[in-house]
């Protein structure tokens, strides 16, 4: 028998803004009803209070008082190599899974998967074994970062196997995700790297800029040819300057540009991602996590692609060189740290969280925000922003201990 989840009492964020005192329903695996202000008349009896089955439904309720908590849509992380030890590079679907599992548990109920340079052999057989579990709705798609990268902004990726986007191998590549491929990640600058914006666009796969040495005219012309991401913004690019203002100008005046931003306090300044909250505006900002494997896990050696990485106090930098690698952010730390440090409305952390990167990976007609008719995805947060539940498709992957 389906189980009919009533909430209510708590702040929900939806499309239009903040609801105060809020009821949301659940049926089954999807959002019935949409966020209302008006409680559910005689179901709540007190905080944290769950009451039982209604005689004769075809549903066994469970209604449960959230007041002093927020729920937000579940969040969807559009740039993720790992977590929880394990890591979408093995190539293996049982270790895909676990890092979707760490992941949940801090409220990423949709995730894209993110590799990382290898050779194309290697590349072909891990997208091989994404699609399926993108076939099954485990993720929702896979993105390529690499090997198309210039090597002096290659950050954690192997040297030697950096290549030029041949707009030739570039298909291979997406042919080999079996339509599941969702984003690429390229320096256009390169040889053939406006074509292959230009064949990425034509496939309807996102073109990312990442990764480049680019300048500001080449990254405009790169806009103009159909690229609609900014891959970890500021990072493993040129930075501003006011005379060369780079890459990171046109990516950010564009309006057809989304960007990304980790915002684990390591990659970026505080005041530099408010910077570009103010500039680009929430509606073109996606927050992720760019994590690798040590995410939900902790410091100690890793491998990232078939480059060992040391994390020294949550800081992941190859053992070699000392290149940051990736990150062990989780979304729910990014959504603390841009309300409670950042000062950033919750309202905007949502949308750059949950509705952007939804929309960019095509699934906002199932996830990203709380509305009747999608998945049950969503997050219960406390007072201090800390992840009290995770709901997704209905199930409790986290189930709120309330009080």
């Amino acid at each position: 028998m389906a189980t009919q989840h009533v909430f209510g009492g708590a702040r929900m964020v939806l499309p239009s803004g903040v609801v105060e005192n809020g009821r949301l329903v659940v049926e089954g695996t999807v959002i019935a009803e949409p966020v209302t202000a008006a409680p559910l008349p005689g179901a709540i009896t007190g905080p944290g209070a769950i009451t039982g089955p209604a005689a004769g439904s075809a549903l066994t309720p469970a209604t449960l008082d959230l007041t002093g908590y927020w729920i937000v849509p579940g969040f969807v992380d559009m740039h993720v190599h790992g977590g929880g030890g394990a890591s979408f590079t093995t190539g293996t679907a049982e270790e895909a899974l676990a890092v979707a599992a760490a992941h949940r548990r801090h409220g990423t109920t949709t995730m894209a998967a993110s590799t990382v340079t290898d050779r194309f052999g290697t590349l072909a057989r891990q997208a091989a074994v994404l699609s399926e579990l993108v076939e099954q709705g485990e993720l929702a798609g896979i993105h390529f970062e690499g090997p198309f990268i210039a090597p002096c902004r290659r950050g954690a990726h192997d040297p030697a196997l950096l290549r030029d986007p041949d707009p030739g191998e570039v298909k291979r590549l997406i042919d080999a995700a079996r339509g599941t491929a969702r984003m690429m990640t390229l320096a256009p600058e390169l040889p053939g790297g406006l074509d292959s914006v230009r064949l990425l666009a034509d496939l309807g796969v996102i073109a990312a800029v990442g990764h480049t040495d680019a300048g500001y005219e080449a990254t405009a012309e790169a806009v103009d040819a159909g690229a609609t991401v900014a891959t970890h913004l500021f990072n493993a690019m040129p930075g501003l300057h006011h005379r060369t203002p780079g890459p990171v100008a046109a990516l950010l005046e564009d309006e057809r540009v989304t960007v990304e931003l980790v915002n684990d306090g390591v990659h970026l300044h505080p005041a530099v991602v408010d910077l570009a909250f103010r500039r680009a505006g929430a509606g073109r900002v996606a927050f992720i996590t760019d994590a690798m494997a040590a995410a939900g896990k902790g410091d100690g050696r890793y491998q990232l692609g078939g480059l060992e990485v040391e994390v020294r106090d949550g800081v992941a930098r190859l053992a070699e060189g000392g290149a940051i690698a990736g990150s062990t952010l989780t979304l729910d730390t990014a959504f603390r740290r841009a309300v409670t440090l950042g000062g950033l409305p919750v309202e905007h952390v949502v949308r750059a969280l949950s509705e952007n990167p939804a929309r960019l990976l095509g699934v906002a007609d199932r996830v990203g925000s709380l509305e009747a008719g999608k998945d049950a995805d969503l997050v219960v947060l406390d007072a201090e922003f800390a992840v009290a539940g995770v709901m997704r498709r209905g199930e409790w992957v986290v189930e709120p201990e309330v009080c």
